[in-house]
């Protein structure tokens, strides 16, 4: 007779080779299902037994294709967050980290995590930085000698979303991308490769395929993603692209294998407030796929898809890694398991005092001296009085912006921006290299006040937006003094902040705390006129200077479709 540590009997328990639910029982031994089966165990013995009573058992979710920092979250209180939702596993890409302190913060994220209740693996970066230090000033680049070594790391898993798709068409060896990836197909041919491809279809798929890059989670059609699964590309779905055109064409031609479910980027307060990939699931399921195919997809194809063999089913042999729910309609989690160990019930949640896990130089990494008002002026080498300026025009509807001009007055050789309709836009280096841009912003942005931060895609340096002076030195200078964050200023008086105090990307408070700083901040940027579906997105890729089309580094203004730094003044360039 066999010994097992627990023996679930009575439930309905997900077989995912049949895709369906049976009635029977489940037993666990150390970190291991040993049994699972419509017929009672007569030859088990339990050290304990419990009565399912028909509640439904499945294998813990697993999201191949996320960002724990789009949380602003460390590692273990985003863990503690998300177990809660039903997940045991994840794959994470710490490209914002890795722009800061490169390879040493991915290291220190994976050391961060190490016990964590949720197993988080990583990918490795590989668009660090986002463009070059012509166009951006980073703390580190991710090249083929950190490649080299990452991948001998526990728990680094794949190579992260290739972004620079004109690169890998050009066949140029002498780009990062290109290096990296031929280094991977000439030594580790069959290593995992995930890709970001929003347009590409036919030949240029192909092409990208043949590179081995081999999975899109972007925006999803019909072409698309029929496209995709005739190649050969694994397609991981997000939220945006849960449209009932798409919905139908899956259900109609039973791709389900081909697919998973992912999150890529969720905030911390929609996390609290919505979910994380229960509630993809849910919404999926409401569209019309079963509840069966979608737990499919969100347990055993991200597990095949990552070769994570060992999980994603409930088998002997495989981890024990399972939820335990009330019902399938509401997918409401009573209970997780990890390797065999009750890890969360919803009846007996505690309050957990974190310590501080990353080294002591992640807590000051913002080298910038306090602004002063003469950080803000902007000086022209002419005694006219107006000059024709660069505007970048913020868009409610996306994170693009649009190149405007306008004219501005001149005050003794100022430009006068404060009684203009434009606001200042200030981006500073963080890293000590003095780089310090300025520019005029206006559309969907703040009408007044201010606001700063240091949580600025993918290079993170200082951003600024400011209706004036006053506001733009208090909440620029609160950023700074507490070593990053957020902060937005009306009429001298902070209205919303919170400090982001690990690398000036991520906080250890916990994520339910962190929740109601960002909803605040949120509400704070709306009050001031900011008009955006995610303000805090907005903002945060208005310096990002690979997305269309006028942005702001500390390198100055970059004009994204030619890859270079113009003048806000274009008489400069007459």
């Amino acid at each position: 007779m066999e010994e097992v540590d627990i023996l679930f009997k009575n439930a309905n328990v997900y077989n995912s080779y049949f895709k369906k639910f049976f009635k029977g029982h489940l037993a666990v031994k150390n970190d291991r299902i040993v049994y699972t089966g419509a017929v009672y165990p007569e030859q088990i013995k339990a050290e304990q037994e419990i009565d399912a009573a028909g509640k439904y058992i499945i294998p813990g979710l697993i999201d191949i294709h996320m960002h724990i920092e789009s949380s602003m979250a460390a590692p273990e209180q985003f863990a503690d967050e998300i177990i809660k939702h039903g997940l045991t596993t994840i794959v994470s890409e710490p490209h914002e980290i890795a722009n800061v302190f490169g390879i040493e913060g991915i290291k220190a994220m994976i050391k961060a995590g190490k016990e964590a209740a949720v197993d988080i693996f990583y990918a490795i970066p590989s668009s660090v930085p986002s463009t070059s230090s012509k166009l951006e000033t980073t703390g580190a680049d991710i090249s083929v000698k950190e490649v080299a070594e990452l991948i001998g790391e526990d728990k680094v898993i794949c190579l992260g979303e290739v972004m620079n798709n004109e690169a890998v068409l050009s066949g140029d060896q002498s780009l990062p991308i290109n290096k990296i990836l031929s280094f991977l197909n000439e030594n580790h041919p069959d290593y995992i490769i995930e890709g970001h491809i929003p347009s590409l279809v036919g030949e240029e798929l192909a092409q990208f395929a043949a590179r081995g890059i081999n999975s899109d989670h972007c925006l999803q059609s019909v072409e698309r993603l029929q496209d995709r699964i005739y190649n050969g590309v694994f397609v991981e779905i997000q939220e945006k692209s849960l449209r009932p055109e798409v919905i139908n064409y899956i259900i109609e031609n039973d791709v389900y294998e081909h697919l998973a479910l992912v999150t890529d980027d969720v905030m911390a307060d929609t996390l609290v407030e919505d979910g994380h990939l229960d509630h993809i699931l849910r919404k999926i399921v409401e569209m019309g796929v079963s509840i069966e195919n979608a737990i499919y997809m969100a347990t055993y194809t991200p597990a095949k898809r990552m070769r994570l063999y060992d999980r994603g089913t409930l088998a002997p042999n495989k981890r024990a890694d399972f939820i335990i729910l009330d019902d399938l309609e509401s997918f409401a989690v009573e209970e997780v398991y990890a390797e065999g160990k009750k890890v969360y019930n919803k009846e007996k949640t505690a309050a957990k005092k974190y310590n501080k896990a990353f080294p002591a130089e992640f807590y000051n990494s913002v080298a910038i001296d306090k602004l002063t008002e003469a950080d803000l002026k902007i000086k022209h080498a002419s005694n006219q009085e107006k000059v024709k300026c660069r505007i970048i025009e913020v868009k409610s509807e996306s994170t693009y912006t649009e190149a405007k001009t306008a004219e501005l007055k001149l005050e003794n050789g100022f430009l006068d921006w404060e009684q203009s309709e434009f606001n200042l836009a200030a981006v500073i280096s963080r890293y000590g290299s003095g780089d310090f841009a300025r520019a005029l912003i206006t559309g969907s942005t703040i009408k007044r006040g201010a606001v700063a931060t240091t949580y600025a895609h993918d290079h993170h340096n200082l951003y600024l937006i400011a209706s004036n002076v006053e506001d733009g030195l208090k909440a620029a200078n609160w950023v700074i003094e507490n070593q990053g964050g957020y902060c937005v200023v009306e009429n001298g008086e902070v209205k919303a902040s919170l400090q982001l105090e690990v690398a000036g990307i991520l906080t250890e408070k916990p994520l339910p705390l962190l929740a109601e700083k960002i909803s605040k901040i949120r509400e704070a940027m709306i009050e001031l006129g900011y008009e955006h579906y995610n303000p805090i997105m907005s903002l945060s890729t208005n310096t990002l200077p690979v997305s269309p089309a006028l942005k702001l580094t500390d390198k100055g203004l970059i004009d994204v479709e030619k890859m270079e730094v113009v003048s806000l003044f274009i008489d400069e360039e007459e």
